[in-house]
């Protein structure tokens, strides 16, 4: 058998609810039967965090098959991710994968942090003042006008933001500051580091968003307040990026009493739906992703394919 450094590296990428972590579970499981092997790499930004399982739908030790998973619970709620930590961390355990001769398959549903891991990406210099500045501006303005300000300064950034993101808005404007260039010229050029093979999976609007309602539903009744209510005591609240994961922005609100049960489970629905929109637009753009439908048959075969396809043997 061929060592895994002349694989690709395997990435699944798609919307929220999609079933991206059971395909490769089940990839990783071929390999590992009748090939060199696979580890599963996480690029779910909110699946960083400890204590962040059900409202990230983080797979359990005990259902990962005995896979070995990398980069799942890695920071504190009160730490702010940071992609350009990610793309050196991720890009270094991708390394140490294919030194053991096995393949890393990347699997999340976070756009930005999988092309951090995949592709050339120049990350800007930050500046936790002039951040704290914008962040501050934020709040006093609001987000539709910081929104403008940003379109006004680089519309090319602005048209790739959504435009209530208040974080990634902050951010643009604070690269912009710093470095006296676009946010839009630092964005990611869509060329491999390495050879690279992505899949997508796909569900028609209908099913995905059943699917999107049904899984909420099923993160309160497994206990997603309970979860929250002990991430508050360890200073969830404190934390830039934890504390406005969907679900656990709504289930705060419901804490502390300004939404109702019922109302911050259709609030965390809606808002799912929002970005399972965005996800779709970030993966659908990239040219390189080959899509299957998911659930439908002969998927893992037809997966397994363009990875050994994009493999060379010996």
């Amino acid at each position: 058998m061929s060592t895994a450094s002349r694989w690709p590296v395997v990435a699944v990428v798609g919307a929220t609810a999609t079933g991206k972590s059971d395909l490769a579970l089940d990839l990783a499981e071929r390999l590992t039967e009748d090939g060199p092997g696979a580890e599963v790499v996480n690029t779910d930004a909110m699946q960083l965090y400890r204590g962040l399982d059900i409202g990230t739908a983080k797979l359990p030790i005990a259902e990962r098959r005995g896979i070995p998973h990398h980069l799942l619970d890695v920071l504190h709620v009160t730490e702010e991710a940071s992609v350009a930590s990610y793309q050196r961390d991720s890009r270094s355990v991708i390394a140490q994968i294919q030194a053991a001769g096995r393949i890393p398959i990347l699997v999340g549903g976070s756009g930005l942090y999988a092309r951090a891991a995949l592709d050339r990406l120049e990350i800007p210099p930050t500046d936790p003042v002039v951040r704290a500045s914008y962040a501050e501006l934020l709040e006093q303005i609001g987000v539709e006008r910081l929104y403008a300000l940003l379109r006004q300064r680089d519309p090319a950034a602005a048209a790739a933001i959504e435009p209530r993101n208040g974080r990634r808005i902050v951010r643009a404007l604070e690269v912009i500051e710093l470095t006296g260039r676009p946010f839009s010229a630092t964005m990611p050029r869509r060329e491999y580091v390495s050879p690279t093979v992505q899949i997508g999976l796909r569900l028609d609007r209908a099913r995905l968003d059943a699917r999107v309602d049904e899984r909420v539903v099923r993160m309160w009744d497994r206990g997603l307040i309970d979860e929250v209510r002990s991430l508050v005591r360890q200073g969830l609240r404190d934390g830039f990026t934890a504390s406005r994961a969907i679900g656990y922005q709504q289930a705060i609100a419901q804490l502390d009493g300004d939404l109702t049960e019922d109302d911050a489970i259709a609030a965390t629905q809606q808002a799912t739906r929002r970005f399972v929109r965005r996800q779709e637009s970030w993966f659908g753009a990239d040219p390189r992703v080959t899509w299957l439908e998911a659930g439908a048959a002969g998927v893992i075969e037809a997966a397994l394919s363009l990875i050994r396809d994009n493999g060379s043997h010996d």
